[in-house]
């Protein structure tokens, strides 16, 4: 099959478009699963990155604008993860990792994507607790350079860890992931394209389903809306690109 046949695969088509609906409900832009997805589909690895960074900004920027339309965001939640995050996340987007290490890492945060839509991480509390600001600049740092070098947003990390930490409820964390997704991935693919690396310019069916899906789920969740079945499901297509991930 080729690959033009590969990227326009009804398949692949609608299981973007719930990863992106899912991923943009709870303000994230679904590069974890983009990944997966396109890991599942045999995408060369040289693809991936960049084109899990194009529709990680367009969904997360769809996202970001529907939570902060429901006056869900607050800022001082957000500048001291970004403070730190959009220098590393650009330095990670100018490393190029071995293939097979980079799916290793890939399937690792794929764990922690499959048990955040499970539930598993990242519960509310029922007391908020003030940001700490050290932490949150060292946490910032170290999940900018990993999505920069991974090419995702860093939200699937982010969010467990705020909502774990007890500094915001849910509709804020997904509004602040949302915001941290797109600034990271914006200097992550500048990183990438300042050590020569260019875009992929057959993803177009590709870019059209996420932003829809986005758009969808951005509406969506920043109101009550419960995916769980849905969630569930997808966490079922992500083990499946984990196993695969470890295993070739």
């Amino acid at each position: 099959m080729l690959f033009t046949d590969v990227i326009n695969s009804p398949l692949l088509l609608v299981l973007l478009l719930v990863v992106a609906f899912l991923y943009a409900s709870v303000g994230h832009g679904g590069a974890s699963g983009y990944l997966a997805l396109m890991s599942l589909f045999a995408f060369p690895v040289t693809y991936m990155k960049p084109t899990a960074l194009v529709l990680n900004i367009l969904v997360s920027a769809i996202s970001f604008y529907f939570f902060y339309r429901e006056k869900k965001f607050e800022w001082k939640l957000f500048y001291p993860f970004a403070i730190t995050s959009i220098p590393f996340s650009f330095l990670g987007g100018m490393i190029t990792i071995e293939t097979h290490y980079y799916k290793i890492i890939l399937a690792t945060v794929l764990v922690f994507a499959v048990a955040r839509l499970l539930g598993l991480l990242g519960k509310e509390k029922t007391v908020r607790k003030p940001l700490n600001i050290p932490s949150a600049l060292c946490i910032g740092a170290a999940i900018g350079f990993l999505s920069g070098l991974l090419g995702i947003g860093g939200g699937i990390i982010l969010s467990p860890v705020i909502l774990l930490l007890g500094w915001a409820n849910i509709k804020q964390t997904a509004a602040v992931s949302a915001l941290f997704i797109f600034v990271n991935s914006v200097s992550g693919l500048f990183g990438f394209m300042s050590k020569g690396g260019t875009l992929p310019v057959s993803s177009l069916s590709l870019v059209i389903v996420a932003v829809v899906g986005g758009i969808l789920g951005g509406y969506y969740g920043s109101k009550k809306f419960n995916t769980y079945t849905l969630r569930t499901v997808l966490a079922f297509v992500l083990g499946i690109a984990i196993l695969k991930l470890y295993t070739t």
